[in-house]
This record gives C-alpha cells, structure tokens and sequence, in this order.
C-alpha cells in the first residue's frame, strides 16, 4: 500500500472518532431536573386558618405602637388601659390594666429581658405588692398587654412562645378561684392572630364594641388598632359559602370592608360609638381618677342619691376584695387540714364579691342614666 493511500486512510479513521463519541453522547439518557421542595406551612396557621372567627370589623386607624393605649377609649365601667409606669409614676416598661373598681390591676413588667403579667390589690390606700400571673407559663415565654373582663374571670393577654404562630398572639385563659391560679391559655385564632406582632385585645361591654391591635402590614412603629364588633359565640365561615381564597382574605384582614355584610350591624355599631363620645361616658362631672370614680358635682337629685348607695358599696366591695386577698394568700401556705377550713370562708366571700361587683355595676350605670335622663328634660 502506497503512502497516499495510507494518510487517506488515516484520516478517514480519525474523522470517525468523533462522530462515534457524539453518537455514544447521544445515547446517555438527559439527568432529571432537580426536585426543588416547596416549604410546607405550619399546620397549626393551616388549621386556625379554616376556623377564621366570623366577625364584623366596623373600622380601623393606624397609630404610633408607643401611643395606642390612648386611641382605645373604654367606658369607665369596663375599666381603663395605661402604661405601667405611668400608674405606679417610676420608669417601668409595660402595660397595665385598671379594673372598673379601681382596686385590683393587672400589667407587665420587666423580669429580665422580657416581660411578664403581674397583678396587686388596692388595701385601704396602699396597692399590695405584685404577685405574678399563675398558670400562664405553659408554652409561654414572654406575656404582656393584660385586660380583664368586667366578671373578673375572663383574661386576655398577648404572649410570645411555642404556642404562638408569629411574634405576640392574642391568648385568652380563665382565672380559676378554687386554685386561686389560670388555666392554660388558648390561643383565640384568626383573623386577630397572626404571623405579625398581635397585642391587644379589649372589649367595651357596655357599648359592645371590641379592639384588637395588630403590626400586620405596617411600617416599623406602627400599629393598626381594628374595631370590631363582638359576639356571645363564636361562628367560623362556611366553606360552602365561600371560596379558599375568600377565607384566606378574612383571615388576613384583605379587606374590613368585605366584613360588613350589608351595613347594618356596622351602622349601628358606628351610632353607638358616637353616642358614647358624645355623652364622654360621664354622668355630671365625675371624672376617673385611677380609683373610684369621684362626684364633683351632680344636676340630678337621684343621681347623688344613687352615688351615695354606689359608695357604700364600693367600700363593702373592697373589703371583702381585701378579706379574699389575705385569705388567698394563706391558703397556698397552710397545710391541709388549715386549706380545708379557709375553703368554705372563702367560697363565701366570692359570692358577696361577685353580687357586689354586680350591684356596683348596676348603681354605676342607673347613676349615669340619672344624670343624663335630668339634662335631657331641662
């Protein structure tokens, strides 16, 4: 073979070679795209979502978080809300809630880096020595913004820790007199919780409107404070009536408005607000005063009369709060057989306090109507 035919042959191998790689490549089969894993959400935000309270939001305003106390104005017989060192006049950081008695408070304070709910007595004209909130502890590390119902049972607080879903929640718990301790909290759900900071919850039962404060989709220092309008039961939304999306949008508070149905219950919710401000929720010049609330002056006959009997049992009222206290307190430090007698006196004080809480409650708000109903017909 002569030397041309040689180098054709060469080359004709060496132009094979990658023709048969490329041919080899080709047969390899293509590596699957990688599995990219959607996060999963938490179930428990998935369960509270499908059990979104049904409620009518009646209005919302944005304020400073430093200053949201102020823009959330009780009656005086549902008690007042402040900041803890503005009551005790010292520098504590916190939040605190007066009863409508002005005897017993509720509020946070530091202990440590976080703050925690602590409660005192009004005795005579000194305030007992803070004693901390038992029973919340479980599955909460931090707890602040207290407020109590006016049947000195039911409590509501925002806590931080493994039972809530973002930073704060809303927790609502009861206060058992028998262990003289709370039981376990419960996280209230959607739409006043979520995946934000929720603090505040607080009803005025006397003109039935609620608040509840929230961070959700607000710039830093800011809080958006809902008004609602609460009920008696509690009524989740009908997942045949409305849609995934339309339930995810009412927990999310989307849109207040999609909460008002067809207006009516808002109107009247809107009334009652006006009428409260309007009268500043004030019979004559009584005015609060962090105690009891003080006559200056009465137009009405009945009214002062009424005032008379409401102060009579104001003053029963705290000492039977200050014969339960002291009472209480020796129960957690005495024996059984010691526990076993207090048992039976302390039942009875319960029920005088609960009827004069209910008599004071009462002459409170027949004093007030006195008062208008005299201005009314003049």
């Amino acid at each position: 073979m002569n030397l041309r035919k040689i180098t054709i042959l060469l080359l004709a191998i060496l132009l094979s070679l990658p023709m048969a790689a490329q041919k080899r490549k080709s047969n390899k089969k293509p590596k699957p795209a990688p599995v990219v894993e959607e996060p999963q959400e938490d179930p428990r935000i998935t369960n509270m979502r499908e059990m979104t309270q049904q409620i009518i939001i009646v209005d919302s305003i944005v304020v400073n978080k430093d200053q949201f106390l102020a823009s959330i104005r009780l009656s005086s017989e549902c008690g007042q809300l402040m900041n803890t060192g503005a009551f005790f006049r010292n520098q504590l950081q916190g939040t605190l809630y007066l009863n409508e008695m002005g005897n017993k408070v509720y509020f946070s304070q530091p202990d440590g880096h976080q703050q925690q709910l602590y409660t005192a007595d009004k005795l005579g004209n000194e305030w007992s020595k803070p004693q901390p909130l038992q029973g919340l502890s479980e599955g909460i590390d931090e707890a602040s913004y207290p407020f109590m119902l006016t049947d000195g049972l039911t409590f509501y607080f925002a806590g931080k820790g493994e039972e809530s879903i973002g930073g704060f929640d809303i927790f609502m718990t009861r206060y058992d007199s028998r262990s003289g301790s709370f039981l376990k909290p419960e996280n209230i759900g959607m739409p006043f919780n979520s995946e934000a900071n929720d603090y505040m919850y607080a009803i005025d039962e006397a003109n039935r409107i609620g608040y509840f404060v929230s961070d959700r989709r607000q710039p830093e220092g800011k809080v958006c404070i809902y008004i609602f309008i609460p009920s008696d039961t509690r009524k989740t939304y009908d997942n045949s009536k409305y849609t995934e999306e339309q339930i995810r949008n009412f927990a999310d508070i989307a849109s207040i408005a999609d909460t008002w149905g067809n207006g009516t219950e808002r109107k009247a919710a809107l009334d009652r607000i006006k009428s409260k401000y309007a009268t500043h929720d004030v019979p004559g010049q009584m005015v609060s005063t962090g105690d009891a609330a003080s006559a200056v002056e009465f137009h009405s006959k009945e009214a002062n009369s009424l005032y008379q009997k409401l102060l009579k049992e104001q003053n029963a009222l705290d000492i039977v709060n200050s014969s339960l206290d002291l009472l209480r307190q020796k129960y957690h430090k005495a024996n059984a057989s010691e526990r076993n007698r207090m048992k039976s006196e302390i039942l009875k004080l319960e029920e005088q306090a609960l009827q004069l809480n209910a008599s004071v409650k009462q002459l409170t708000k027949a004093t007030r109507n006195a008062e208008i109903n005299s201005k009314n017909h003049k």
